[in-house]
């Protein structure tokens, strides 16, 4: 399980106890979860990043590359693992 699995899991297990609870194979959903979601956040980063500039030297590319990236990684955790907590548990 990767990093993003692995923060989903503990998310739901803390805020989503009831959903977590009724998972039949959690390991195999959070596995699968966030490979979906490190996928996404590979395509949402290159999208942001868009096409290379003329002119754009070492750093300005690693700074472009580095904000994209971040960017696509906290809109997909808000979007597929910071979901709302049950009524229960806010």
């Amino acid at each position: 399980m990767n990093r993003y699995g692995d923060q989903a899991m503990t998310h739901w297990k803390v805020h989503k106890p009831q959903a977590f609870g009724e998972l039949e194979s959690p390991e195999k959903f959070f596995t699968e979860l966030g490979e979906e979601i490190s996928t996404e956040i590979e395509a949402r980063a290159r999208e942001l990043a868009g096409q290379e500039p003329d002119g754009e030297g070492y750093l300005q590319r690693l700074q472009r590359l580095n904000t994209s990236r971040s960017t696509a990684e906290g809109e997909v955790l808000r979007e597929r693992v910071l979901l709302d907590v049950e009524p229960d548990h806010e």
